[in-house]
C-alpha cells in the first residue's frame, strides 16, 4: 500500500455541505495549550492524543472540556487508544458531568497546517466506530507558532468532520463492473468554528491573563549524561564566584516580583493597548478599502455597468461593494453619538468629578495620617508610662536600702557602746 501524503487526506471539496457549527470554549483551548507545553517541555516522545465533551444539539457542536488520552501501539504500528483506561476515564467524566449532560464529541492532536496525517486516521476510525460516527478532529497547529507568522489574526488550530468519497481512478475503472461498488477513502473536510465564552471561563481566562504579567521564567537544572553520574570537571573560584553572583542576580530578580495591584494594572492596561491596536488596524482597513475604490464611479450612469468595473478590477482597483459602502456609512452616521453635544460643559463635568475624586482621595489621607498619629500617640504613652513605673520601683528600692543601713548602723552602736561599759 502506497504511502498517503498529508494533503491526499484533506477533501477537494472546500465547504461543507453538513451545515456543522462548532462552538470551541476556551477552557478546552487552556487544556490542550497547557499539554503541548508541558510535553514540550519534558521532552516526551510520542503523539498528543486528547478527547474533547462537550454537547451536540441538531446542527450545533459545543467542544467544553478536554483530557489527555493514553494511547497503544497496534497492528502495523498503528496508534490507537488504550480501550479499558479510555472507557473508564469517559465514564468518570460522564458521571461528574451530568447536567447539562456531556458526550464524546470528539478528539484533539497535533498535525502540520496542510491537514491531518496516515498516523490520525486509526485513532479516529476508532473513535467514530466505537463511541460517536459524527466525532470531529481539532488539530493544533504549533509549527505555524513557533514559524513566528500571525496567522491573519486566527487562532493555530482547524476543526474536521470525517467524510467518505469515492476513489477516483483513472478511465472506465471508475465505473462498476459486475455489480462491484466503488471503494471509499476517509477524507477530512474543515468545518468553520468560533469561540464562546461562558461566565465561569471568563473569570478563569481574566485569572490567566492576570497572571500572565508576573510569569518568571525559571530554568531547569542541567542533568548530568552518562548513568546518572555527576560531572567530574573541576570547580575552580572563579567559576564559584561566577555562580554565587548569578545567584544573587537571581534573588535580586525574585525579589522584584509584582504586587497583585502591579499585575491588576498591568492586564488592564495591556487589554486597552489591545483594544487601541485591535481599533487602529480596523480602520486602516476600512481606509485601504476606501482608497482602493475607483475615484469618480457614481459620476456618470456609463460608469457604473459591469465592463467598467471588470476594468477597474483589472487596473488594481477594488470591486465596488454597495453593502460594504452602506455600512461603513452607517458606521460614520453614529460617530457623533460617541462625542457630547456640548464640549465645554462634558469638560466641565469632567474635571468636577476628577476635583471630587481626588478630595476623597485627599480626605483619605489624612484619615489614615491621623491615625497614625493617634496609635503613635498611645504606645508613646505606654512607653512613657513604663519608664515612670520603672523609677518608682528604683526610688522605692533605694529607700528599702536607706532604712536597712541605719537599723545596721544603730546596731552597730549600741554594741560599741555596751562594749566600753
Amino acid at each position: 500500500m502506497a504511502q498517503t501524503t498529508s494533503s491526499s487526506l484533506v477533501s477537494s471539496n472546500k465547504a461543507s455541505d453538513s451545515g456543522l457549527q462548532i462552538h470551541l470554549h476556551p477552557l478546552v483551548l487552556l487544556t490542550v495549550s497547557d499539554l503541548i507545553t508541558r510535553h514540550t517541555l519534558r521532552r516526551q516522545q510520542g503523539p498528543i492524543v486528547g478527547a474533547l465533551l462537550g454537547q451536540h444539539n441538531g446542527r450545533d457542536i459545543t467542544l467544553e472540556y478536554a483530557f489527555e488520552c493514553q494511547v497503544v501501539a497496534g497492528e502495523q504500528d498503528a496508534i490507537l487508544l488504550h480501550q479499558t483506561w479510555f472507557q473508564d476515564r469517559l465514564q468518570q467524566y460522564k458521571d461528574v458531568h451530568k447536567e447539562p449532560a456531556l458526550e464524546l464529541v470528539g478528539w484533539f492532536t497535533t498535525s502540520p497546517s496542510t491537514g491531518p496525517e496516515t498516523q490520525h486516521v486509526p485513532i479516529h476510525q476508532q473513535i467514530i466506530h466505537e463511541y460517536n460516527e459524527t466525532a470531529v478532529l481539532l488539530a493544533f497547529h504549533p509549527a505555524s507558532v513557533l514559524a513566528g507568522g500571525d496567522n491573519n489574526g486566527k487562532l493555530p488550530l482547524t476543526v474536521y468532520e470525517s467524510v467518505y468519497e469515492v476513489q477516483e481512478a483513472d478511465g472506465d475503472r471508475s465505473m462498476e463492473v459486475d455489480g462491484q461498488q466503488a471503494s471509499l477513502n476517509l477524507k477530512f473536510q474543515e468545518l468553520p468554528c468560533n469561540v464562546e465564552t461562558g461566565q465561569a471561563e471568563m473569570i478563569g481566562v481574566d485569572f490567566v491573563a492576570r497572571g500572565g504579567g508576573n510569569a518568571a521564567n525559571v530554568d531547569s537544572p542541567t542533568k548530568s549524561k552518562g548513568n546518572g553520574q555527576a560531572s567530574q570537571a573541576p570547580v575552580t573560584d572563579k567559576a564559584s564566584k561566577e555562580a554565587s553572583s548569578q545567584q544573587d542576580a537571581k534573588a535580586l530578580n525574585d525579589s522584584s516580583l509584582l504586587s497583585p495591584e502591579d499585575e491588576e494594572l498591568i492586564a488592564s492596561l495591556t487589554a486597552r493597548a489591545n483594544a487601541i491596536k485591535m481599533l487602529h488596524t480596523r480602520i486602516q482597513l476600512l481606509r485601504s478599502y476606501l482608497t482602493s475604490l475607483p475615484p469618480s464611479y457614481l459620476t456618470t450612469p456609463s460608469e457604473s455597468n459591469g465592463t467598467n468595473d471588470d476594468d477597474a478590477v483589472a487596473s488594481g482597483r477594488t470591486e465596488i461593494s454597495h453593502p460594504i459602502l452602506r455600512s461603513i456609512q452607517a458606521l460614520v452616521n453614529r460617530l457623533p453619538l460617541l462625542v457630547p453635544s456640548d464640549r465645554a460643559a462634558f469638560g466641565q463635568e469632567s474635571l468636577s468629578e476628577k476635583s471630587d475624586v481626588t478630595l476623597v482621595e485627599l480626605l483619605g489621607d489624612i484619615t489614615r495620617g491621623t491615625k497614625n498619629l493617634r496609635e503613635m500617640g498611645r504606645k508613646f504613652g505606654i512607653v512613657g508610662d513604663a519608664k515612670q513605673q520603672g523609677r518608682r520601683g528604683v526610688m522605692r528600692s533605694m529607700g528599702s536600702v536607706y532604712e536597712d543601713s541605719d537599723e545596721i548602723f544603730g546596731a552597730h552602736s549600741m554594741q560599741v557602746g555596751q562594749h566600753y561599759e
